[in-house]
């Protein structure tokens, strides 16, 4: 039954996709991250629904009049010129082994679905409905774990993901914490009491997820990310009591053989996978200097870990045990050469300046605003996974490069709200290093409109008067 009910939504979904295709990156995402298809359990689970629905959308692109082009900017070339850098890297690379033509088209169509989403959603609502889709995804498994979790009396620990880039459960915590910010920031952002308090409810419970996976690299991240929403916050101090109080409730609540595994962190010397990741960086270091141009070649770490470490144990040479680089900024740049690390790196960088930009440049026209909102927003979410990816192998990890498109556009449609001169004339050079001027208006009304239903139009500025 499963498998009819998945089938019947994706296909049924189909006609839509191509008439709409944002209605197709929608449904791309809801399979990507909340993995539709791993609930079923017979033939639903083993198809390609994902690409289904990328070749239908892209095609309903590519045959709409009112297709709008990429947006070409720095990023969206630098995440090309990663692609192609890496593809050229398959047959340059010094390293051992069979070239991985496969992972290569994975990166790709990752690359291509972050270049679609600049192309299909260009206002507010759209980049709502996308960052909806992203948050219940992860906030059903953050219910469905959360509330197994103390089901069990805090015995439950999540071994693996749901599947796909999800599949390790370190990957899986890492996107379920990157997820909070996108639970909190947009529960505020509803209007109706039912669903506000619902998407609030799942913010403790994926809280609870991350904790049943046992990560201890995604505990870290959410300490982070939460130390940054209570920054953020416009009153500090009770930002800081509810984070103490949070602190305080994990540990009076957490099971025994959590607060073990974190507190090993103290003693990592005598702790098997903290020295593990710690010998692997070092084998990376090794890799990047034997090849700084091209890499070993992409997801090739394994072939030749055995080459760069002199130390090698009898179940190494057995092909036991996982070796990988265990580090997102190691990883790519052992695998893939200097200059895809160069480029990995300004992606982030890029990212996260330009969130610190719109913040600035919203924090001189409003006291209060959707922009400062959802810059706080994606903020701590990227910030959460810029940490987290220093203990994992995350390199080409979709939802970060699903990130980058998703912070370009907000950043195109936020400038575009705060330079319509039609709705704030008096405030227009303002942001962007001229006078502050005052203006005592509240936002503007629609006159004679009957009951909201849905999302929120919240205020976009109120005024200092």
């Amino acid at each position: 039954m499963r498998d009819v009910i998945v089938s019947l939504i994706v296909i049924g979904s189909l006609p839509a996709c191509f008439r709409r295709p944002l209605v197709g990156l929608l449904m791309f995402s809801l399979l990507a991250y909340m993995r539709l298809q791993d609930l079923a359990w017979g033939f639903a689970r083993y198809q390609r629904w994902s690409f289904y629905v990328a070749i239908v959308a892209f095609a309903g692109y590519m045959a709409s009049r009112n297709r709008k082009p990429v947006i070409l900017e720095l990023r969206t070339i630098l995440m090309i010129l990663l692609a192609v850098m890496i593809g050229v890297g398959l047959f340059f690379a010094n390293g051992r082994g069979e070239v991985q033509i496969p992972p290569f088209i994975e990166f790709v169509k990752i690359i291509a679905i972050a270049l679609f989403t600049t192309a299909v959603v260009r206002t507010r609502e759209h980049l709502r409905m996308v960052l909806w889709v992203i948050a219940m995804s992860f906030g059903f498994y953050g219910v469905k774990n959360g509330l197994g979790m103390i089901l069990s009396g805090g015995r439950l620990t999540i071994l693996q993901g749901p599947g796909g880039m999800l599949a390790d459960n370190n990957d899986f915590a890492l996107a379920m914490v990157m997820a909070i910010p996108l639970l909190w920031h947009l529960s505020t952002s509803e209007r109706r009491p039912i669903l506000r308090r619902t998407v609030i409810m799942m913010i403790p419970l994926t809280m609870i997820t991350v904790m049943a996976t046992h990560s201890r690299g995604a505990a870290l991240s959410m300490a982070f990310m939460l130390s940054i929403l209570v920054w953020r916050s416009r009153n500090r101090l009770a930002g800081i009591l509810i984070g103490v109080f949070i602190v305080l409730a994990a540990v009076a609540l957490a099971p025994k053989s959590y607060v073990e595994r974190i507190e090993s962190i103290k003693n990592y010397q005598e702790d098997g996978s903290a020295m593990g990741r710690i010998a692997a960086w070092k084998v990376a270091g090794r890799m990047i200097r034997a090849n700084p141009v091209f890499g070993v070649g992409l997801d090739r770490f394994k072939q030749n870990y055995i080459a760069y470490e002199p130390a090698a144990t009898p179940d190494m040479l057995e092909g036991k045990g996982t070796r990988v680089a265990h580090n997102s900024y190691l990883q790519i740049w052992a695998e893939c050469g200097t200059p895809a690390f160069l480029i990995y790196i300004t992606l982030l960088l890029l990212s996260m300046i330009d969130l610190w930009r719109l913040r600035w440049q919203a924090k001189r026209l409003y006291h209060a605003s959707w922009i400062l909102s959802y810059a706080t927003m994606l903020e701590a979410s990227l910030a959460s996974f810029i940490l987290g990816s220093v203990f994992l192998n995350r390199a080409h990890f979709d939802l970060v490069y699903h990130y980058h498109a998703i912070v370009l556009v907000f950043g195109v449609i936020a400038r575009r709200e705060m330079l319509d001169e039609l709705k704030y004339p008096a405030r227009r050079t303002a942001a962007f290093g001229g006078r502050l001027v005052q203006v005592r208006s509240t936002g503007f009304r629609a006159h004679k409109q009957g009951p909201r239903f849905g999302f929120r139009d919240t205020p976009l500025f109120r005024g200092r008067a």
